[in-house]
């Protein structure tokens, strides 16, 4: 067997176990079932962002959602997120502990967290409008003011509904502050365990309570729904459905904590206990470093809320980034939930050299898997937004907003989770200061970048506000830990990358061409008709356009390539 094989991010891993006997498991077998959880996952969330689409288009109810979901909602993924800061802190912990020990650890941790975030949601209810505020202060811009503007009464009207609205499903959704600590903390306990499938899988729960809400709106009032005076009514429906899958998806893991000996939902004080102190040091500027980027959010939607379209153009960003979200969340998956563990334990000196290797290959899958997906997703933003949206309340207009939207998100794929690879090195080392100082510093060149490109771009300018800034962080990282490891490849990793995002360029051009060869005829179909054509369109191009870059990327001989091939084909072979 190779050197490179014996390094691949394949390599066997340890998993701490009840039994005093530790129980194998290969990092192949982890990804393979948080892949499958997770694509799972990312269906049904995407189903439910078509559900939405169709009820509420681009329209005052699912833009005013956007504007209230950034904090209550922005918890749920912080907190509550698999390779979230709190998931993140607490298997770095109890990875390297006995299972005996860990559930006074956890109930330990859910008791702090949970009286700090009942405490949050509460203020959050109590100042829900100054809150949305400062969140959107566009929709609280006086009456006066916008028509001195020239903005006509109907926008205006609508700016207020969309504000009304806001400020109810901000009140509706508060909870969900406790309920996003409460999460995290289960996922990271649950992973401690050696247990992916469940914390890959939960977020179903909370789709189909989505589901189920604009499910039963349509059951009872049908089209009538689609009605402006029934906006608010909508609105409600929505974020109550939001709530209940947060509940949902929390209640569903519990007992699985329990009976895997990890803690639950017991009161227990014992807050100096070394091991708590531990997943605090790491968890609080941990939150903090993983917040910036959720600060970088509300940046991008303060200015959005001062565009005269603001619902429609939060509404895009929303579309477009569940997009963007569902193959980089199902990947990102894959390669974080297996590689932090590994990483976790190689951090004393002697080691380094063994990790130097686990970050080329966490850089190089990520190159492998999102560049030729963002290349794919800009050459064919309108077509997919068509397929997926274009029906009832989404019409012509809303897809080609969030088509344009979408090539903006999508050039950023690699930078977003590269730079999530290198947090999670600095997480392993114990280090949660370094990205968050990084991710203050980002904070005011997001809002730099955010002026001067709304202006040139409009709201697709606020998305590559935060590629620019993704960019900037992951070269700042890459940077420090060069430093710190005494030296890693950049400049070979580098060329290797640049070949692999020529590939991807060339991919992408080859997809759009065959794609608008395809589709010459399109406009004379009806709409089923244009549905299958422009699915069967996208399937062809993407095929072809993953031919190209994958013949390309062979020719090129890395070794991350030939070292998972051969992993693969000796799983099948047996």
């Amino acid at each position: 067997m190779s050197g490179n094989e014996e390094k691949s991010i394949i390599t066997e891993t340890q998993t701490q176990q009840s039994a005093p006997q530790s129980t194998k498991r290969s990092l192949l077998n982890i990804a393979t079932i948080v892949a499958i959880a997770t694509l799972l996952s990312k269906i049904f969330g995407l189903l439910r962002q078509v559900a939405i689409a169709a009820a509420f288009g681009n329209g005052t109810a699912y833009g005013a959602y956007n504007f209230a979901y950034v904090i209550p909602g922005f918890l749920l993924i912080l907190l509550g997120g698999i390779n979230g800061p709190f998931h993140s802190a607490i298997v770095s912990v109890l990875a390297k502990r006995d299972r005996r020990e860990v559930a006074a650890i956890i109930d330990s941790i859910t008791t702090i967290v949970t009286g700090i975030l009942l405490l949050v949601s509460i203020a959050l209810v109590i100042f829900a409008e100054p809150l949305l505020h400062l969140v959107a202060p566009g929709l609280f811009v006086p009456e006066a003011d916008l028509l001195a503007k020239g903005i006509s009464l109907e926008t205006i009207q609508n700016l207020k509904i969309t504000k009304d609205i806001a400020i109810q499903q901000f009140q509706i959704m508060a909870p969900m502050a406790v309920l996003a600590g409460l999460v995290g903390i289960g996922f990271g306990a649950l992973n401690a365990a050696d247990a992916y499938w469940l914390p890959s899988v939960s977020p179903i729960f909370s789709s189909l309570t989505v589901l189920i809400g604009i499910g039963g709106l349509f059951w009872t009032m049908g089209s009538k729904i689609l009605l402006p005076e029934n906006a608010m009514l909508g609105g409600a429906v929505l974020a109550w459905a939001t709530l209940a899958g947060a509940v949902l998806q929390w209640l569903v893991q519990l007992p699985v904590q329990i009976k895997a000996g990890m803690g639950g939902f017991k009161l227990r004080f014992d807050f100096q206990r070394p091991e708590v102190k531990e997943v605090m040091k790491i968890m609080i500027p941990a939150t903090f470093s993983s917040g910036m980027l959720q600060i970088n959010v509300w940046t991008d939607l303060f200015f959005a809320s001062f565009l005269p379209n603001a619902a429609a153009a939060v509404s895009a960003m929303g579309y477009a980034g569940l997009l963007v979200q569902t193959p980089l969340g199902i990947l990102s998956n894959v390669i974080l939930v297996p590689l932090f563990p590994v990483l976790s334990k190689l951090t004393d000196p002697e080691n380094w050299g063994e990790l130097k290797e686990r970050i080329r290959q966490g850089l190089m899958l990520t190159a492998l898997t999102m560049l030729p997906l963002s290349a794919l997703m800009v050459a064919l933003a309108l077509p997919i937004s068509q397929v997926v949206y274009e029906r009832y309340a989404f019409d012509r207009e809303a897809s080609e907003l969030t088509g344009i939207v979408l090539m903006a998100y999508s050039v950023g794929m690699f930078v977003y989770l590269g730079r999530d690879v290198l947090v999670r090195v600095f997480y392993a080392l114990g280090d949660g200061e370094t990205p968050f100082k990084i991710s203050i510093v980002n904070i005011f060149l997001n809002g730099i970048f955010d002026y001067f490109l709304i202006q040139k771009f409009g709201v697709a300018g606020l998305v590559l506000s935060t590629v620019s800034v993704n960019v900037i962080s992951m070269f700042a990282m890459l940077y420090i830990l060069d430093r710190r490891l005494n030296g890693m490849s950049l400049k070979s990793w580098s060329i290797t990358i640049l070949g692999l995002f020529t590939a991807s360029a060339i991919a992408g051009g080859a997809s759009w061409g065959i794609y608008n060869f395809l589709s010459r005829d399109f406009a004379s179909m009806n709409a089923v008709q244009r549905f299958a054509g422009g699915l069967g369109g996208i399937a062809i191009a993407s095929t072809v356009g993953l031919l190209i870059f994958g013949a390309i990327a062979m020719q090129m001989k890395i070794p991350e390539i030939q070292t998972l091939t051969n992993q693969i084909k000796r799983r099948f072979s047996r």
